[in-house]
C-alpha cells in the first residue's frame, strides 16, 4: 500500500509524496519488539528513504524497491513538481533549484532526513546537488544511469523533435505500450518494460490517453541542466554514494568510473542487460546491485 502525503514544495508548489509499506500488524502495546515507535513526524523511528523519478517519471515507478525498502526503512517515494500527482502550475520555476528545494523540503516535513536518496536519471542529479548543499539531510546516495557530463544543445533538440513525434493522443494503453515498447524511433529492440513505463505516466483523457505531464514543462526542466556539467558538485557530495548504471543505458562505463573517481566517497555497480530504466527493466537484478550499499550504510 501506499499513502499519500501533501509536502508543500519551493514557491508553495503542492507536491504528493507516497509512503510504502503496510502499517504494522501488532499493537506495540502488546508487543513492542514488533512494532517500530512512532516519530514525531508521525512516522517510525527506521531510517529514512526518499525516492527521485527521473524526467517524465512518477513516483509509483519506485513501487517494486520501496515495498522491499518498507521491510527495514522508512520508504517515501515523491512526485517531483510537474510529474505525477503533484502540481503543474504552468508560471512555477522548473530550475535546478526549485527541484532541490523540493527534495529539501520534503525530507525536512516528513521528518526522514538524514536519509538515503535514491534518484535515478534527473532524480540522481536532483539527489546529489542536495548532498552537496545539505550534507545533515543525506546519508547515502544511491546514483542510478544519470551522466555528470554536460549533453549540449543538440541533445535539446533531439528531445523536443522526440516529443513531437509522439502519436498523441493514443487511443488505448495497448497502442502506449506498442508505440514505446517497439514503434519509438529511440527504441533498438522491443523493450516491454518500456512500454508499461509510459503507459504508467499516462492518463485516459475524452479524445484517449495523453501523458499527466506536458511536455514543455520536461523541456523547461530539462534545459536547466542539459548545457552544464555537473562535475564539481559531484565532488562536494561527502556520502557514501554508490553509481549504478544499466550496461545499455546512457551513463558509459568510463564515465560511471570517472564519477566514482571524483566522488570523495564513491562505489561502482552495473546492471546486466538492463538500459537507461535499470531499476524498472530488471528489478531483481537492481535490487542485488543496491542491497549490499544499503546494508553497509545500515551497519554504520
Amino acid at each position: 500500500m501506499a499513502r499519500r502525503i501533501d509536502v508543500t514544495g519551493a514557491g508553495g508548489v503542492r507536491l504528493a509524496a507516497w509512503e510504502f509499506g503496510d502499517p504494522p500488524k501488532t499493537d506495540r502495546a502488546h508487543d513492542p519488539a514488533r512494532s517500530p515507535a512512532p516519530s514525531s513526524s508521525g512516522g517510525t523511528d527506521l531510517p529514512g528513504v526518499l525516492l527521485l523519478h527521473g524526467l517524465m517519471g512518477r513516483a509509483s515507478h519506485w513501487a517494486p524497491t520501496a515495498r522491499w525498502l518498507s521491510a527495514r526503512h522508512r520508504a517515501v517515494a515523491l512526485d517531483q513538481r510537474g510529474h505525477g500527482r503533484s502540481d503543474k502550475p504552468p508560471q512555477a520555476a522548473y530550475t535546478r533549484d526549485a527541484y532541490v528545494e523540493d527534495a529539501e523540503a520534503a525530507l525536512e516535513q516528513l521528518g526522514l532526513g538524514p536519509a538515503v536518496l535514491i534518484g535515478h536519471a534527473m532524480g540522481a542529479l536532483t539527489g546529489w546537488q542536495l548532498a552537496a548543499k545539505r550534507p545533515d539531510l543525506v546519508r547515502g546516495l544511491i546514483i542510478c544511469d544519470m551522466r555528470a557530463s554536460a549533453l549540449g544543445t543538440a541533445s535539446q533538440h533531439t528531445w523536443t523533435e522526440w516529443f513531437r513525434a509522439w502519436p498523441v493522443p493514443f487511443a488505448t494503453l495497448v497502442d502506449v505500450r506498442k508505440w514505446f515498447g517497439e514503434d519509438d524511433p529511440w527504441v533498438e529492440r522491443p523493450n516491454r518494460a518500456r512500454g508499461e513505463f509510459y503507459a504508467e505516466v499516462m492518463a485516459e483523457s475524452p479524445d484517449g490517453w495523453r501523458p499527466v505531464f506536458e511536455p514543455a514543462q520536461m523541456l523547461r526542466s530539462r534545459e536547466t541542466w542539459v548545457y552544464d556539467a555537473h562535475w564539481e558538485e559531484l565532488a562536494q557530495v561527502r556520502c557514501p554514494t554508490l553509481v549504478v548504471r544499466g550496461l545499455d543505458g546512457e551513463l558509459g562505463r568510463a564515465e560511471a568510473q570517472e564519477m566514482v573517481r571524483v566522488l570523495p566517497n564513491g562505489q561502482y555497480a552495473e546492471v546486466a542487460d538492463a538500459g537507461h530504466l535499470v531499476h524498472y527493466d530488471q528489478p531483481e537484478a537492481w535490487r542485488t546491485a543496491i542491497e549490499p550499499f544499503l546494508n553497509t550504510l545500515a551497519d554504520a
